[in-house]
This record gives C-alpha cells, sequence and structure tokens, in this order.
C-alpha cells in the first residue's frame, strides 16, 4: 500500500529500485556486504522491489555525487536496463548530491535515513509516535528544503513523500519551524506524563525490565509470552508483533506478576538498526528514556539470523549513544526453534529462548528474578489480629510459604522486598 500526504491510500504499482552503497573499508563499520542486505530488508518493508545492488569501493566520498560521476552514470545504465524508477543509497546523503544524482540518473534519488523515515511514517500508529517520526521528518527536511527542488516538486506518491509530505519549493519555512517548535511541546507534555508515571513505580520499589534488540528480534512475541505468564487476564494487554521489520514503533508498559507474587514491569521499545538517523533517535529520545531508567536490560537477539553478531554489535552502539550500554543485561538468544547452527555462546547472562514456543522462558524469569530482587529477605512474621489489614496485604503481595493460627496472631513464613521489610519489621520475629 502506498500512502500519500495525507496518508490515504492511493493505487500505485510497486516501485521497483536499485540499491547503491559504497564501502570505505573502515573497521568500525559493518561490513558493506551486512549493511547493504539491510537496506534490502528496509526496501522491501517499505513496500518496494530491490532489482540490483552496486557497491563501490572507494577511500573517499565524492562531495558533488557521493559515488564519482562516472560511477553515477554506471547507476543510470543499470537503471535503466532494469526499469528502475527509485535508486536508494546507503547512506545519508546531501542536498546537492541528491540534485546531481537526480540529474545525472534521471530518476527518484533517495538516501538511508529517507527510507527509514518512511517506514516508520507508515507504520506510526499512536499521536505520540506519529508526532515523533513527523519531528524527525521535519528537521531532516528542513535544511534541505532548497536543495531538494526536484524532490520537493514532485507529484504523485511512493517512498520518502509521507508524513509531513509538503512537496512544493514554495514551503513556508516558518511555518515549519513553528511546527517543529509545537511538536516538541506536546512530547514534552507526554514526556512529562512518563515522569510521574517512573516516580510512582520508585516509590512503590516496583522493578522495571526494559526489552531492548535490534528490530525484528522477537521483543513484542518475548512480552507476549511473559504475559501469558503472568497472573490474572491478559489477553487485553498483548501487543502487536509480527514477523517483519519496525513492526511496532510505541513504547509499552506491562505489570508482569509471577506465581511466587513478584512482579515487575516489562517495556518495549522501538528496535534499532544501523545507521538510525540521528534525528529518530533525538525524536523518540523521550521514549527511549525508558531504557535508560530500567533495572535490567533484557537483549533480545535473533539467534537464526546469520548476522546476529552485526545486530549485537549495532543494538550495543545504541545503547552506547543512549549511555545505557553499562547497565546491568540479560542476553535472550531468541528463535531457538529456528535456528540449525549450535553457536550461541552460553554465558551466565545468558540464556537461549523461544519466545513463540515457550523454550527456555523459565530460565529466563529465573535470570530476571535473580538480576532485580537480590534483595528480597526470607521473614518469620507474627501479625496481630487486629492488624488484618497488613496480613491481607502480605498474602497478596509477597510469597506467603506456611501459615498458621497462634494465641496472640497470625504466624506466617514469607519473602519481603528491602521497603516492606523496613515497614513492617516491627512484626518479625525471625529472619
Amino acid at each position: 500500500m502506498i500512502l500519500n500526504d495525507n496518508n490515504e491510500s492511493i493505487n500505485s504499482a510497486q516501485q521497483r529500485a536499485v540499491l547503491v552503497g559504497i564501502n570505505t573499508g573502515r573497521r568500525d563499520e559493518i561490513s558493506i556486504e551486512d549493511s547493504m542486505e539491510e537496506l534490502k530488508e528496509l526496501t522491501k518493508a517499505a513496500g518496494a522491489e530491490v532489482l540490483d545492488m552496486v557497491i563501490q569501493n572507494k577511500d573517499k566520498i565524492d562531495n558533488a555525487y557521493f559515488i564519482g560521476k562516472g560511477k553515477a552514470e554506471e547507476v543510470k545504465m543499470v537503471a535503466t536496463a532494469l526499469d528502475a524508477d527509485i535508486v536508494i543509497f546507503n547512506d545519508e546523503l546531501s542536498p546537492s548530491q541528491i540534485r546531481n544524482l537526480e540529474e545525472t540518473i534521471e530518476v527518484t534519488i533517495i538516501d538511508r535515513t529517507t527510507l527509514i523515515l518512511d517506514i516508520f511514517a507508515r507504520r506510526a500508529t499512536t499521536k505520540e509516535a506519529k508526532l515523533q517520526v513527523e519531528l524527525a521528518q521535519l528537521r531532516y527536511r528542513l535544511p534541505r528544503l532548497v536543495g531538494l527542488g526536484i524532490s520537493l516538486s514532485r507529484t504523485g506518491a511512493g517512498i520518502g513523500t509521507r508524513g509531513p509530505g509538503e512537496q512544493k519549493l514554495e514551503i513556508d519555512r516558518r511555518r515549519i519551524l513553528d511546527r517543529i517548535s509545537d511538536i516538541k511541546r506536546q512530547i514534552k507534555e507526554s514526556a512529562k506524563n512518563r515522569e510521574v508515571q517512573r516516580a510512582q513505580r520508585k516509590k512503590n520499589k516496583i522493578p522495571v525490565v526494559s526489552l531492548v534488540g535490534y528490530t525484528n528480534a522477537g521483543k513484542s512475541t518475548l512480552m507476549n509470552k511473559l504475559l501469558d505468564l503472568s497472573i490474572g487476564d491478559s489477553e487485553g494487554k498483548k501487543v502487536y508483533s509480527e514477523d517483519m521489520l519496525f513492526a511496532t514503533l510505541d513504547t509499552y508498559h506491562r505489570r508482569i506478576v509471577l506465581e511466587d507474587k513478584s512482579e515487575f514491569i516489562l517495556t518495549d521499545t522501538v528496535g534499532f538498526v544501523s545507521k538510525l538517523p540521528h534525528h529518530l533517535v533525538e525524536a523518540f529520545k523521550a521514549t527511549l528514556d525508558e531504557v535508560i531508567e530500567a533495572d535490567l536490560l533484557i537483549h533480545v537477539i535473533d539467534s537464526s539470523n546469520e548476522n546476529y553478531d552485526m545486530q549485537i554489535k549495532v543494538t550495543n552502539g545504541v545503547l552506547e549513544d543512549l549511555k545505557a550500554f553499562n547497565k546491568p543485561t540479560l542476553y535472550a538468544f531468541n528463535k531457538c526453534d529456528r535456528n540449525e547452527n549450535d553457536i550461541m555462546p552460553r554465558t551466565k547472562e545468558s540464556v537461549i529462548i523461544s519466545a513463540l514456543t515457550g523454550h527456555g522462558i523459565d530460565d529466563l524469569i529465573k535470570s530476571i528474578k535473580g538480576h532485580v530482587f537480590n534483595d528480597m529477605i526470607e521473614c518469620k512474621m507474627l501479625i496481630p489480629f487486629e492488624k488484618g489489614d497488613i496480613y491481607s496485604y502480605l498474602h497478596e503481595k509477597t510469597n506467603v510459604s506456611n501459615v498458621s493460627y497462634e494465641a496472640n496472631g497470625t504466624y506466617l513464613e514469607t519473602e519481603l522486598c528491602e521497603a516492606d521489610y523496613n515497614k513492617y519489621k516491627q512484626y518479625i520475629i525471625e529472619e
């Protein structure tokens, strides 16, 4: 489905794309092969057909054409021969590079940033997610108003035209700046609401566990599996999950209550990808703060993907940018039901699971509890009969293992967190 500027569906043939990447040989980057394969999946996620991929080995980026004029002519021949109507570059292009490439190749030119922004615009469903994507698009397009003459004046629809969708060269710059200010204000209000909720969770001493990982690693599926194991009705709390890149963009919070009455808040955030646009990271900063504030990260990894090492590297890079890389982390190697190669590391901080079948989930829960409930204190308590409210609270909220009725009160054995221990320590008769 192709959307126009008003996010209305229109009939359009599937776009046919040629992908172009440059290999500078830098060792701090993922391999060009992995990066181009990822670009291919992103292009498919945007609804286009990939016809061919062109890679150039070049030490230095060409300021005018990115790949050099000679290579641009070669790309033109490939695009013409295959009847392509769009060429997608694997890096962010400057306005002048886009203009020069469109004049040479004579088809629509977009870069990786535009492609990812387009996918986000397609997948955003909630008001906040739409605002965050629009903010990223406007920030990206603002300095390109003059340079993107051909692109912005283009009629029709396709990849790169969703979201704010200004298609005229005579865009009112002030209007865009005003819109950016308005969106930032609305996002700030949402952030304030999250801060209030976060403060309440801290006050109640409820630990927060955050799912992080590469897009399509199975985070949402894992959240739903843990909800299945949570005490109480969870059907209405399930989140959308699908085998596709960036299936969900929203941050979800779900309360997980285990059989022993221990509970934690589980959060699911937007998935990561290599070369994630800076504007997107900034726009989603308010929701990604959930990762920063979490007590434990579960790094979900698609172990069935042969490039999972690269995906781990990408996720760790984003976590470093968020200053969350040093947080306590469990590595959940997911999709073991699809994995034919026994090559996953088996360390103290890693668990092999299948969020789909449930394999290894018990081990994961045990590891989670070992991290976030390591301050639990086993206690023997005597609760006076007139303190029925305290007994009811302990019976409902803690793992009571033994109860008997004595002459001067109710005897029970349970586990208390530090906060409850300090609150009810006058009733403790033995630790």
